[in-house]
């Protein structure tokens, strides 16, 4: 019996694997000596197992949403070339988690000389050390297996990662404690590409590492192998290598040597969700929702107006466009949304948590530092930029949601004198009695499917929707000391209409 260890070696992660080789000589009369296994470099191993799990229907990036129809075919089709592959995306476009999902294409574990810092293969070691064992031992030489976890390796790049944390350095501390020469392979210290092979090297925001490491890796990508320290070291490596990049560093001048580009196998662009649909659901997936205490009640033009804020932050001009707004903005935002509204289920006692567009304006410190402004967007402070989002998205959602249906009645309330003033923290029953002195407020939110007449909770999100809606359109305004009141005389066309252009009351 061999116990293997999945990542850390916790008791929980420990998994029985019976019959597995445990000396060189085991291994020789095992399948682990015959073709395909014997030697297969890493891409082969990849592109053998995508193969396999696309016969098989597998679903080869389970958890990556929106990008089944344009990121993914060119990913497989990259992984079955065997090329060496470069992410190119904004912030927020599940870059890393792409590439930690290479793991899934490797076999479950692979036999090493058990020691080795750089995975040495049993039937081909390239270290010093692990000829000198096997030399030394033979058949009885221990075998170690290595779980595919554990054959990824990631680096953020960053201008102060040097060659020695790539490729390694001399070590004079173990060169004396094991009394070699300076020289000797068995003084060195090996970097994090070394402890890589026969495994998945990446590096995170490429542009940012300095050009001599980027020289440095020249010959694991063309010739597969490396040099320590000018010393005549050399490592064939088996290094299947992955980068992430913004485009905009990717492309410029002196961000990133042409040489490397030039070897980099295939270039894929991401992108955010295409639809606010893919966007809640990657949201939905995403956030941190089901907390274990109150049931959680999440109307779904709630979620929908959380990611329509992220989309008109993308489309907004005062945005920077090279920062992009993250995905993380509406999972962030969703988060926070339902921790503002269970913090007040629980002041009130009541039986659920019910987000409203209250609780939205609420989490805006979820959303300013997120936000990379530009000087037009800086001058008018984060917060109000923030606010304004929330306002547009909620116009856009009740567009979606009404169905054509008309709210004059409602605006002629507010354009009659009235005012409603309530607070968002406000008990959903209490909430509801004053929206229900606005006429046809909460029969257009039923009408509309918006919500149910009996469900207090539901009705008050969604009639918070349909005014917020109204103040992104200037048909009223809103105003955190006055509520909403009616629309401003400078807000009326000369013919005695209102402006339709949505921002804020």
């Amino acid at each position: 019996m061999r116990y293997i260890f999945l990542g850390s070696p916790a008791p929980t992660n420990l998994i029985l694997m019976p019959n597995l080789p445990h000396t060189l000589g085991e291994l020789k009369r095992s399948r682990w000596a015959e073709p395909p296994l014997r030697g297969r470099s890493v891409r082969d191993e990849i592109r053998a197992n995508v193969l396999r799990m696309l016969q098989s229907g597998e679903d080869l990036f389970p958890g990556i949403v929106g990008y089944e129809d344009t990121i993914e075919p060119q990913l497989i089709n990259a992984l079955l070339a065997r090329h060496p592959i470069i992410l190119l995306g904004l912030r927020g476009q599940a870059k890393s988690r792409i590439l930690r999902q290479l793991t899934r294409f490797l076999d479950e574990v692979i036999p090493i000389i058990e020691g080795s810092e750089v995975n040495d293969d049993p039937f081909g070691p390239i270290s010093k050390f692990a000829r000198e064992r096997i030399a030394q031992c033979g058949d009885a030489t221990p075998i170690d297996w290595l779980h595919r976890d554990n054959r990824y390796v990631e680096k953020l790049a960053t201008p102060d990662v040097t060659i020695a944390d790539i490729i390694g350095d001399v070590d004079p501390i173990k060169a004396a404690r094991g009394g070699h020469l300076l020289a000797d392979e068995l003084s060195m210290h090996f970097g994090l590409l070394p402890r890589a092979n026969r495994g998945i090297f990446a590096i995170n925001e490429l542009p940012d590492l300095s050009g001599k490491i980027q020289v440095g890796l020249f010959n694991i990508m063309q010739e597969g192998d490396v040099q320590i320290k000018g010393y005549p070291v050399r490592l064939p490596l088996d290094v299947m290598l992955a980068f992430t990049a913004n485009p905009e560093d990717y492309t410029a001048r002196g961000k990133i040597i042409t040489p490397l580009k030039d070897r980099i196998g295939s270039e894929i662009t991401t992108h955010y969700p295409r639809s606010v649909e893919l966007g809640m659901a990657i949201t939905a997936q995403e956030a941190w929702s089901e907390r274990g205490g109150l049931p959680l009640d999440l109307p779904d033009f709630v979620l929908e107006l959380i990611e329509r804020v992220a989309f008109e932050g993308r489309d907004d001009k005062r945005v920077d466009k090279r920062s992009g707004v993250s995905q993380r903005l509406p999972i962030s935002l969703l988060e926070h949304v339902i921790s503002n509204a269970e913090r007040r289920s629980l002041t009130h006692s009541e039986p659920r948590v019910t987000p409203r567009v209250s609780d939205v304006y609420a989490s805006v410190p979820s959303i300013t530092g997120k936000l990379e402004l530009e000087y037009e967007g800086e001058l008018q402070g984060g917060e109000s930029i923030a606010k304004e989002l929330i306002r547009r998205a909620a116009g856009h959602t009740l567009e979606e949601r009404l169905g054509g249906r008309s709210l004059d009645r409602v605006v002629a309330w507010f354009d009659q004198g009235g005012a409603l003033k309530v607070s968002g923290d406000e008990r959903s029953e209490v909430y509801l009695k004053g929206l229900r002195v606005v006429p046809d407020l909460c029969d257009a939110a039923t009408d509309a499917g918006l919500a149910e007449d009996r469900d207090s909770a539901r009705l008050v999100a969604a009639c918070e929707l349909i005014l917020e809606g109204l103040a992104a359109e200037k048909r009223i305004s809103r105003n955190e000391e006055l509520g909403y009141t009616r629309a401003k005389p400078e807000r009326r066309e000369p013919g005695g209409g209102y402006q339709k252009g949505l921002g804020l009351g």
